[in-house]
């Protein structure tokens, strides 16, 4: 009988630590979860941010608007075909 008490009691514990054990691994993939969505959505921002700069720089860069700025600007013109001078090697 007292063998038989030993038994329950040592099962009573493992399923009470395996309730627990699992509890806690239900808590701890939700917040793994949370925390993966976080990330996934700032990785999309990111991805939104990355395309508008790229546009923007593409816009920036763009051979008629440097040209535009070097005229405006710096005064800057083409030089015309008797300034231009060829020189061969």
């Amino acid at each position: 009988m007292n063998n038989m008490r030993a038994t329950c009691l040592v099962l009573l514990l493992a399923v009470v630590a395996s309730s627990v054990a699992l509890a806690w691994s239900k808590h701890r993939a939700r917040e793994l979860y949370q925390t993966l969505e976080k990330l996934s959505q700032a990785q999309d921002e990111a991805q939104l941010e990355w395309g508008r700069l790229q546009l923007e720089q593409a816009t920036w860069s763009e051979n008629s608007r440097v040209e535009q700025i070097a005229r405006d600007r710096l005064g800057l013109q083409f030089p015309g075909p008797e300034s231009v001078m060829v020189i061969n090697q």
